[in-house]
């Protein structure tokens, strides 16, 4: 695959077996309850078991506690943490050195000053999730199936491996990987039925057309 694929938000095995067989790189679970596509650490530790060694099994926080932190990396559902809230730079390099796994910051992204921003996180995060910025009223900071301007990114000589998110689906997954010279992308509300509800066979679909680009 020529385009490294993240599924976010699975809840079910029908999603993770799709996810895996279409050649997903990383795969990723909700522990947010505002949520549509929440899960308890048990639901996820038993998902984690179906997946193969080498899938990244994600696990997504906003703000999190040291606690729920805690309880995440000891239960070995997840080999990486996204964090997708407010956490400044100083609070992703503690989660990364107390929970000892790598780490993915999502950065809201609405203008340049947002890619500079993002560039910030560079030296305490693995990898950066370039997400759109949530509309106004939005309840959650991710997931709201909508894009940015996706040449803002393109030419950023980026620091760190990054990932293309927000609003992204099999029929405008070409034009953003083209536009922002992306070579990983996350999707989750691209591949769903309906809020929080995947469907494998968007998924199977999605996965078809990264692999063709």
């Amino acid at each position: 695959m020529s385009v490294d694929v993240k599924i976010c938000g699975l809840k079910d095995r029908h999603a993770v077996a799709a996810a895996v067989a279409g050649g997903a790189r990383l795969v990723g679970f909700v522990f947010y309850e505002r949520s549509p596509r929440g899960i308890t650490l048990e639901q996820a530790a038993a998902l984690a078991r179906t997946v193969p060694a080498l899938v990244e099994r994600v696990g997504l926080v906003v703000d999190a506690e040291d606690a729920d932190l805690d309880a995440i990396a000891a239960s070995g559902a997840v080999t990486m943490l996204q964090l997708h809230g407010r956490e400044p730079p100083e609070r992703v390099a503690a989660v990364r050195a107390r929970t000892g796994l790598p780490v993915i910051k999502a950065v809201a992204i609405g203008d340049a000053a947002d890619v500079v921003r993002a560039d910030e996180y560079a030296a305490v995060a693995d990898r950066l999730l370039l997400d759109a910025r949530p509309p106004a009223g939005a309840l959650r900071p991710g997931g709201n199936a909508v894009t940015f301007d996706w040449r803002l990114v393109r030419d950023h000589a980026w620091r760190r491996p990054w990932l293309l998110a927000g609003g992204l689906n099999t029929d405008n997954l070409h034009a953003a990987v083209t536009a922002s010279g992306a070579a990983a992308v996350d999707v989750s509300s691209g591949v769903e039925t309906r809020e929080g509800i995947k469907s494998a066979a968007r998924i199977r679909a999605f996965l078809a057309a990264a692999a063709a680009l």
